[in-house]
């Protein structure tokens, strides 16, 4: 039943075996991907608007938390689903069901929302070192670009690993929350009491919509409908049927965790500043502050030691939805380093900007302003995933009912709803504000506001006219082509990179398997001294001698077997001297040995095989690094 695709997480695609188990351990295979997703709804940016909300209004917004838990459950469900099923993530499904131009579009409009989404994580991860180390919030907020290196760490041990430290956070965090409980004591009526809906504007929208869309995060949804294709599963209607099950039990306890953490920062805000007059707590430094004032030292450290587990394991989770949009929408693939960094450095500009002249103070602000820019974005991700779920031609018999149907275009109506609102009642703020504004809101914002609701109208109408005009124009690596025929290739000249390593007699060894005794032989090793770098085949120092010598060895000892074989010095960078040894001298074959770097030593030292791959037009054949004896 799945599209023909590229896979969504190449690397840790059906990496975890949950056929042929029973019982609880079938059950434990599946849990994982909702709690990855679940941190998102624990992330710093949750933390400011609850904290906003709670010392402002109290419990009244209570409701709110409880009513976006429950549009977060349906919708992630619904983006579960998809993965499971189609096999698709929601940029894929997107990709193949609008045109480039629109795919574009939905990528730049998901990337915002990450980067926003980044920007609250960076502000949390330095606040919270502020307040446990006194680090001043510049330095903390230059420190989270580190954070990459336990990104890729994480990646390279493997999917449960990566989901065990996520969920130790999550441990971390709720257990903090526990203990705070305890101290603030709550006035549990009143706590029930906001569970009762009620009327909202001005202020009390805006933090409710800031609420929506830090509790139902548009890259979540990408974010879940790849996780579920970690899973291994029997590909039958009953196999399908098993793992949505799963998958929701997964979603139910995950989400309701992260409900729980939530409801409990806003309770301790509601309880620790509204009951005692402190009505305007918008900065999470404030928060700390008070309640080591009200409460003593225990309070304010476990706060602070949770607001660092939560902005660490959410800002992993963001790189893995920002490599999911990126290769879905507009079929890019780069390092998940370069991708953790690129959106790390966009996030931390406007970080240190507010820092630099608005001060420490702002940093709340800007929290909930990209927690809202989050949930303004949040239609262009649960309109189309709607639109994918209720297809009966591609989803079979596990297309949603017309009751789900109805549940989920109402949330979606919702969504739209109050950022349609929030969008006209900020314009008119602005036009209030200042004359001047006026015109600027008619040159530069509205012509904006426009195009983005135009795209908004096209993403919900366009499969409802087409739906049946579905076909994957893009598939990234190209359809299977018919063989007929197999004939022999018979190479000519064979080149043999050397390192002088145990790794030599295996490459020499698989390149003669290749060309036999009728082809001519190039042993290439690569002199990367700094007199190579700078003097290149002028240089002659005692390395460059060194080397000259031992490759003659192996060229001498080939002679003596009866093959063809002659000594090739690069020098320089490995990879470009590779590269034009094979260009100039007409090689077409390459034998490599690989290096046997892993992570931080790919980072320092490069990938050479990789990098000529990309440099010559000929076949390479890379030999494993044999182990040590």
């Amino acid at each position: 039943m799945t599209d023909q695709h590229n896979e969504s997480l190449g690397s840790v695609h059906s990496s975890v075996i949950t056929e042929n188990k029973t019982g609880w351990r079938k059950f434990m295979a599946f849990i994982g991907p909702a709690y990855l997703v679940s941190v998102g709804y624990m992330d710093p940016g949750n933390w400011a608007t609850d904290i906003a909300g709670g010392s402002a209004f109290g419990y009244k917004l209570i409701c709110v938390l409880f009513a976006s838990n429950l549009i977060a459950l349906l919708l992630q469900s619904l983006s579960a689903r998809l993965g499971i099923v189609r096999g698709l993530d929601l940029a894929q499904a997107s990709k193949y069901s609008y045109n480039r131009f629109v795919n574009f579009c939905l990528y730049i409009l998901a990337q915002i929302a990450i980067v926003a989404c980044d920007l609250a994580e960076i502000i949390g991860m330095a606040i919270g070192l502020n307040l446990l180390f006194h680090l001043p919030l510049i330095w903390g907020v230059s420190l989270t670009i580190t954070d990459t290196v336990l990104m890729l760490f994480l990646m390279n041990k493997g999917m449960r690993k990566l989901e065990a430290f996520i969920v130790s956070m999550i441990f971390v965090i709720g257990l903090s929350f526990l203990v705070e409980m305890f101290i603030v004591k709550p006035d549990f009526v009143e706590v029930a009491k906001g569970f009762i809906p009620t009327s909202l504007t001005g202020s009390s929208l805006y933090l409710a919509i800031g609420i929506i869309g830090a509790t139902v995060m548009p890259h979540n949804l990408y974010l879940h409908s790849s996780l579920v294709q970690t899973r291994k599963i029997t590909r039958t209607d009953a196999g399908i049927k098993s793992a949505i099950k799963f998958n929701i039990w997964d979603t139910l306890i995950a989400l309701n965790v992260a409900f729980v953490v939530n409801a409990a920062i806003l309770i301790l805000a509601a309880s620790a500043f509204f009951t005692n007059g402190y009505f305007q707590v918008a900065e999470i430094q404030d928060a700390y502050k008070l309640l080591e004032h009200i409460f003593g030292s225990l309070a304010p450290v476990l706060f602070a030691i949770a607001l660092i587990a939560s902005g660490q394991s959410s800002t992993i989770t963001g790189t893995l939805a920002g490599q999911i949009i990126m290769e879905g929408h507009i079929n890019l693939r780069i390092e998940p380093w370069l991708r953790r960094l690129l959106t790390r450095v966009l996030a931390i500009v406007p970080a240190v900007f507010t820092i630099l002249y608005f001060g420490e103070t702002g940093l709340g602000s800007l929290i909930i302003l990209s927690q809202v820019v989050l949930s303004l974005q949040l239609g262009f991700a649960v309109i189309p995933l709607i639109h994918f779920v209720s297809d009966r031609k591609k989803m079979g018999n596990f297309a949603i009912g017309p009751v789900v149907k109805i549940l989920a275009w109402g949330c979606a109506i919702i969504i739209v709803g109050l950022n349609a609102q929030l969008v006209y009642q900020q314009l008119g703020d602005w036009e209030k504000a200042s004359p001047t504004a006026a015109l600027w809101i008619y040159i530069a914002v509205f012509p904006v506001v426009i195009g983005i609701a135009l795209l908004l109208i096209y993403v919900f109408f366009r499969p409802i006219f087409f739906k049946h005009k579905y076909q994957p124009k893009y598939v990234p690596h190209g359809l299977a082509t018919v063989i007929d025929e197999l004939d022999v290739i018979k190479y000519h000249h064979i080149a043999v990179t050397i390192d002088f390593s145990q790794n030599d007699t295996e490459s020499i060894r698989h390149a003669i398997m290749q060309g036999g005794k009728h082809a001519d032989y190039t042993l290439i090793h690569v002199v990367e001294t700094a007199g190579a770098r700078y003097y290149g085949d002028e240089v002659m120092d005692q390395e460059t001698q060194s080397d000259l010598d031992n490759l003659d060895k192996y060229v001498d000892a080939l002679k003596k077997l009866g093959y063809k074989a002659s000594p090739k010095i690069g020098y320089g960078a490995p990879a470009a001297s590779i590269a034009k040894i094979v260009n100039n001298d007409h090689i077409d074959f390459i034998v490599m040995g690989s290096h046997g770097h892993k992570v931080i030593k790919d980072l320092i030292f490069g990938t050479t095989v990789n990098r000529v791959r990309h440099m010559v037009n000929v076949p390479v054949l890379v030999v494993k690094r044999p182990p040590a004896s």
